[in-house]
Formats: C-alpha cells, structure tokens, sequence
C-alpha cells in the first residue's frame, strides 16, 4: 500500500467503525478461501461486512473510533465483522466457529459496551429483533383469541361458564 492508499483505507474502517452498531474481532488463521467465502456469503445476507484486516493500520483508524478499547484485540491473522445488528452477526459467527475451529471470537463491542468471548456468545443467545417482536405479538394476541372465542360460542357455554366463575 503506498501512504494515499493507507490513508484511504483509514478514512474508510474509521467511518465503518462509527457507523457500526456492532464490531466483533476474530481471528481467522487456518480458515480455507473457500471457507472463508462461505462465512462471508452468510454475513453479506444480513447486511453485515466481514473484513479482513491490516492490523497496524487498523489500529490508527481505531484511535479516532468508539472503538479504540478494541485496540489490544488486533494481533495475527484479525477480521472484523461489522453490523448495525449485534444479534445476528454474534449467532452467524459463534455458529461458524462452532462447526470450524480455525475461527476465533477474541471479542467486540456492542453500542458502548465491551465485550469479551463470553460476552458475545451470550448475545449470541439472545433472540434476534424478528423472534422478540413475534413473541410480543403472540403474547398479546392470546388473551383476545380467548375473549372471541368465548364471544363466538354459543350462548349455553356462555352461561356454563358463568355459572363456574360464579361459583368459585
């Protein structure tokens, strides 16, 4: 890389780094290109980049970053993915390093919080904003269905109900 760009390449991970809800470090050394790819693919469908990095330079971009606690994180073979959902980059990734050792969470950063390795796999199980959403919802929507059911019923039920409710 010659000096423009280098300062290319900072310019651009720190406005990645600002704009980045989440940011989870890892190493990648022993993944296969083929391998790599396909982690890549799975990320790139939820809109997360997975980028490998230059770690001396990275470590300039983080300087001017929320993110500069991360600093420690870059030595050897460093990728970082980066998201606006820390959720489902967290479970993309502690899924892919489960099925292939070579890839390491060494750990990020989610808003303003540090994570480590058990912090990101305990966002991992969290559920994602879809599964909270449609728990909510069918939270909510139980007690109506009950209340039109009863409402549909014909009326003898009605009065059967009644009379065990008056009861207790």
């Amino acid at each position: 890389m010659n000096k423009e760009q280098k300062k290319q390449y900072i310019d651009d991970m720190t406005s990645q780094f600002d704009k980045s809800e989440a940011v989870i470090v890892t190493h990648y050394q022993g993944l296969t290109v083929t391998q790599l790819d396909d982690l890549r693919n799975k990320m790139r469908q939820h809109g997360i980049k997975f980028k490998i990095t230059n770690n001396r330079i990275t470590k300039l971009a983080l300087e001017k970053t929320k993110c500069k606690e991360l600093t420690n994180l870059f030595t050897g073979p460093t990728a970082v993915a980066l998201s606006e959902d820390a959720i489902t980059s967290a479970k993309i990734l502690t899924k892919f390093s489960k099925e292939n050792e070579n890839l390491k969470i060494l750990g990020g950063i989610m808003g303003t919080d540090i994570l480590d390795v058990a912090g990101v796999k305990n966002v991992a199980t969290l559920p994602s904003l879809d599964e909270a959403r449609a728990k909510i919802v069918g939270i909510l929507r139980s007690p109506a269905q009950k209340i039109v059911s009863i409402l549909l019923a014909p009326a003898s039920k009605i009065a059967i109900l009644a009379l065990e409710k008056s009861k207790k």
